[in-house]
């Protein structure tokens, strides 16, 4: 038996480790980006380390709340930020954000001018094949949402026949076309825009991550939602992870180090607790076997 977690109707109230690019453009690029996101004085982050660690290049879309988004002043923020920032303090980097599409995120990593992206990037077996990735730090299921009301949708059967969005290039696009026919596929180049296409009537239900569901429904009080999340807490698709070159193991290693200790000291439950703890849903357990 697996447990997963069914969230009731709710309203809410919404170049380094042996890669990157060194070239003096991409360098004055990172100087302008760490830049405003030091010193800016809504960012309080101030590194321990000193200035001659060395500096990891990260790329993350900066529009995924709770994962990674800006505030006024441009600074980027979200649990990704706080996670990557930790595990640098503990193993000895600074880190630089370069905001970037959800696909250009991979692509530079892939092509060394980034040395990382960390942006609510679930596990996913193509994935592993292609980077190297880290060990898990999040559980992130994926979830269907749709307006209360409207249906009663219990399971992926449920969503047959209806016109279902998510975000392209997501590991919930990828089960909606292993479903065929069966579904018309909505795919929208941000959750936001998807999210908006089923609150004005233009699809019926939203897959995505349950943290991210959570966090843009949370400044529209006018809709009330239901949210059920289908992932099992072991299932590996389920898992967050950070994305790095394949073969760059000085880096994977560092990183999954730095993983493993902030696991073992409670940091990673005290990110979580920061940015999700405060939203108010309604939740319990059910179990299904498989």
């Amino acid at each position: 038996m697996k447990q997963l977690y069914r969230v009731l109707p709710i309203v809410l109230s919404v170049g380094l480790f042996g890669c990157g690019n060194t070239n003096n453009a991409t360098t004055q690029e990172a100087a302008n980006t760490s830049n405003t996101e030091t010193t800016d004085h809504k960012d309080n982050f101030v590194s321990k380390l000193p200035d001659s660690a060395p500096v990891v290049k990260v790329a993350m879309t900066g529009d995924l709340p709770p994962f990674s988004f800006q505030d006024d002043y441009g600074n980027m923020q979200g649990t990704d930020v706080d996670s990557i920032r930790a595990i640098g303090e503990q193993q000895g980097f600074k880190v630089e954000f370069y905001k970037e599409t959800w696909q250009k995120m991979f692509d530079s990593v892939e092509s060394g001018q980034r040395d990382l992206a960390i942006s609510g990037i679930s596990y996913k077996d193509d994935r592993a094949i292609r980077y190297g990735l880290s060990t898990p730090y999040f559980f992130n299921p994926a979830s269907m949402m749709y307006l209360k009301g409207s249906l009663n949708i219990e399971s992926l059967e449920d969503i047959k026949g209806l016109k279902t969005g998510t975000l392209a290039g997501s590991k919930e696009e990828d089960t909606l076309k292993e479903m065929g026919a069966s579904v018309e596929l909505v795919s929208r180049p941000t959750i936001f825009l998807a999210y908006e296409d089923l609150v004005q009537g233009k699809t019926d239900v939203l897959l995505y991550d349950l943290p991210v569901l959570q966090y843009i429904v949370k400044g529209h009080p006018e809709h009330e939602v239901t949210i059920v999340p289908y992932e099992a807490a072991d299932a590996p698709s389920a898992q967050q992870v950070v994305l790095m070159a394949k073969g760059n193991d000085q880096l994977i290693n560092t990183v999954n180090e730095g993983i493993t200790k902030l696991k073992a000291n409670g940091t990673f439950k005290d990110i979580e607790e920061r940015w999700l703890s405060t939203q108010d849903t309604a939740t319990k357990a059910v179990s299904t076997s498989k």
